[in-house]
């Protein structure tokens, strides 16, 4: 059901939308010899989900990751909050989900070792940012958390699969602002000439994306 519902509601949405979408600037990759780092974008369903790693992250920028201290990489995806969070959501919850301004959540995984190897079924695209780059993509999901009265934010659950938690977020989800849509966005604060709000799908992310990177995993033909 992750698979096919939502994607099936937004595909229509997002061909129309690419089709006027203006063009963005050009992307500027690093150059020869300039400082680096690298970035994955791995396909999870109806979602794609970031992949970084945790030791690159610039110290006193997004301060939650230092709730993984045990983690090399750190994925981090965003979603409606009730339905990412139901394991096995029913269809009222993916018709709000899709329909209606809700609220949302991050969603953190903290993993070591390969990405590939941790991640089997999914396409993976490597990606190099320039310095500049990698610290306003962390700079962007760092902003993406909601905070308490006292400035934290506090984890609501345990993540879908891994050792990972859910946080609240600050922004709404809605046909229009998809969990590709926030990936998306944050792809173009680290550079990329994406426009987010023709990026609705997991497919025309990953087609999009992968033009800037590398694909080192093709998709399983058994992924949902």
């Amino acid at each position: 059901m992750r698979a096919a519902i939502i994607p099936a509601c937004f595909a229509l949405i997002s061909v129309l939308l690419s089709a006027c979408a203006s063009v963005p600037g050009e992307f500027s990759p690093p150059g020869p010899g300039e400082p680096s780092r690298t970035i994955y974008l791995v396909s999870q369903d109806w979602h794609a989900g970031i992949v970084i790693k945790r030791t690159d992250i610039p110290p006193g920028t997004w301060p939650q990751h230092n709730d993984f201290p045990e983690a090399e990489y750190l994925e981090v995806g965003w979603g409606d909050r009730d339905y990412y969070m139901t394991p096995s959501p029913h269809i009222g919850i993916t018709i709000k989900a899709g329909l209606f301004p809700t609220a949302s959540v991050l969603h953190i995984v903290g993993f070591s070792g390969s990405v590939t190897r941790y991640f089997p079924a999914s396409e993976v695209i490597q990606i190099d940012l320039s310095e500049a780059g990698f610290q306003q993509l962390c700079r962007y999901i760092e902003n993406s958390y909601a905070l308490d009265e006292a400035g934290r934010s506090r984890p609501l659950g345990s993540s879908l699969y891994g050792s990972g938690q859910f946080y609240l977020s600050y922004e709404n989800y809605h046909a229009f602002n998809t969990c590709n849509v926030w990936t998306a966005r944050g792809l173009r604060e680290a550079g990329f000439p994406l426009t987010p709000s023709a990026n609705l799908t997991i497919d025309t992310l990953m087609m999009n994306a992968a033009k800037y990177g590398a694909v080192i995993q093709h998709a399983s033909p058994d992924l949902d």
